[in-house]
């Protein structure tokens, strides 16, 4: 009898999912919808962000080795990097104060030089529509980490929960029996214990993915503000030149 029931009790999740209650299946059902969540959510910014950072490194070297300060404007406008976004608002406030048609606004990466001088009015605002720029891509790069760092603060919690409420209905079985009985309580207290394993296998993944992620998003913004930086200094540089 023993036997059959050591048998019938193997160990396996799918053991433990049968001898949970409805709390508990529904419990584990939301944390596995959570992990196709996040997992997808992981997966689609993994590749946006990589794309992005790599892409605002090709644009720093190009941009740094340029022969002027408008030069690299046709590279920038294919670059899906979030630095040559920046760059594009630069150029584009630029235009706007040159009175460069849009039609016409690749004219000045033609340019070398600069046929009028702009005031510091004018450089200020240039400035400002860098840094909006980059507050913009910051919100685009930050968008769905939300959900992410939902997911591996609420995970655990949701576990925990299924753990004490199935816990805490085996113990309830075990007093309606009126004695202690092992092969009452334990079914009851692996279904219990699975809640908790799910929760941590969601949980840790999306963790180890978030700081990942905020890694990349925070190179990627410090390439940024770097970057309205040395923009700013080589447009006053240039300014000097036209003094001169």
């Amino acid at each position: 009898m023993i036997e059959n029931y050591i048998v019938l009790a193997a160990p396996s999740p799918y053991y433990a999912f049968q001898n949970s209650d409805g709390i508990g299946q529904l419990i584990v059902g939301l944390l596995l919808l959570g992990s196709i969540i996040t997992w997808s959510i992981m997966l689609e910014k993994v590749f946006s962000l990589f794309r992005t950072k790599a892409a605002s490194e090709d644009f720093l070297h190009l941009f740094r080795g340029r022969k002027a300060l408008f030069s690299v404007y046709k590279k920038a406008s294919q670059n899906p990097g979030a630095v040559s976004s920046v760059y594009m608002e630069g150029y584009n406030k630029l235009a706007y104060f040159y009175n460069i048609e849009q039609s016409e606004i690749s004219a000045l990466s033609e340019r070398s030089d600069f046929e009028s001088k702009l005031s510091s009015s004018e450089l200020e605002s240039v400035r400002n529509s860098l840094e909006k720029s980059v507050s913009d891509n910051i919100l685009i790069l930050e968008e769905k980490m939300g959900v992410l760092a939902t997911a591996v603060s609420v995970s655990p919690f949701f576990g925990l929960f299924g753990t004490v409420w199935g816990v805490m209905m085996a113990f309830c079985g075990v007093a309606a029996k009126g004695q202690a009985d092992i092969s009452a309580l334990a079914p009851g207290v692996s279904g219990a214990l699975l809640t908790t394993v799910v929760g941590l296998l969601v949980a840790i993944p999306s963790l180890i993915g978030y700081n990942l992620l905020t890694v990349t998003i925070r190179k990627v913004t410090i390439y940024m503000d770097n970057f309205v930086e040395e923009f700013m200094a080589e447009l006053k540089l240039e300014q000097i030149k036209f003094d001169k």
